[in-house]
């Protein structure tokens, strides 16, 4: 990315938070782009600007960083009602459907949007695509004692499965313990399907489908910023 796409993603974060109140409970999302967002709002917090903030974390990784920034973090055991997400996405379409999971945190992240009362989304104009599984594999997370069989029962399903690996050549392994197989279907027609056709399926533990999650996304691309909204 262009030092210029650079400063286009970074003016996407700090809009993104300007959408945060003092007092809120603050989905932190995960991946560069929602980083980019955490690190704003830690200096606005430290700036006397934002108070009262309590962030829940979609990842193990961005939890110890928000800590680090000086973030209070918190649990949905703690705060069950998120009230504003800020996150990435892989893909998204003409709907504002989502394919998320690139980095390996869908499963936290999805029960994190699921429980917020906004999902803003921030993503630099490449991420836009005609259909979901135009640009981007879906990652499904699965349980390890099941990872054979469903890999071949998604393959029936009409996609290229690859296990997710880290730089070790192991499986990667999720935050709860899962692996991922990227499953390669190709552009979806009708992702609702093949969501229900995953969610059907036991040992399947969640898909990166975010679909009608999405209450705006905001993209950074070649001539500024834009909002879009279902």
């Amino acid at each position: 990315m262009s030092q210029s796409q650079d400063a286009l993603k970074q003016q996407a974060a700090e809009a993104a938070v300007e959408m945060v109140a003092s007092g809120m409970v603050v989905g932190l999302g995960y991946g560069s782009t929602a980083l980019l967002a955490v690190r704003h709002l830690a200096k606005l917090v430290a700036a006397g600007r934002l108070t009262g903030i309590v962030g829940v974390a979609c990842a193990l990784a961005m939890e110890q960083e928000a800590r680090r920034l000086g973030i209070t973090v918190s649990s949905l055991e703690e705060h069950p009602r998120v009230d504003l997400t800020i996150d990435g996405a892989d893909e998204v379409d003409p709907q504002l459907n989502l394919i998320k999971g690139g980095g390996g945190a869908l499963l936290r992240e999805k029960v994190v949007a699921q429980a917020s009362g906004q999902e803003i989304i921030i993503v630099d104009e490449s991420k836009l695509s005609p259909r979901l599984g135009t640009k981007w594999a879906l990652p499904v997370e699965v349980v390890p004692f099941g990872r054979r069989p469903l890999a071949e029962h998604i393959a029936a399903l009409g996609a290229k499965v690859k296990l997710r690996t880290g730089p070790d050549g192991r499986p990667f392994v999720t935050d709860q313990g899962n692996n991922i197989l990227d499953c390669n279907f190709g552009p979806l027609e009708d992702p609702a399907a093949v969501a229900a056709a995953l969610e059907g399926r036991a040992g399947v533990v969640e898909h990166g489908l975010f679909l009608g999650l999405a209450s705006q996304v905001i993209v950074a691309g070649a001539q500024g910023l834009r909002r879009l909204t279902p």
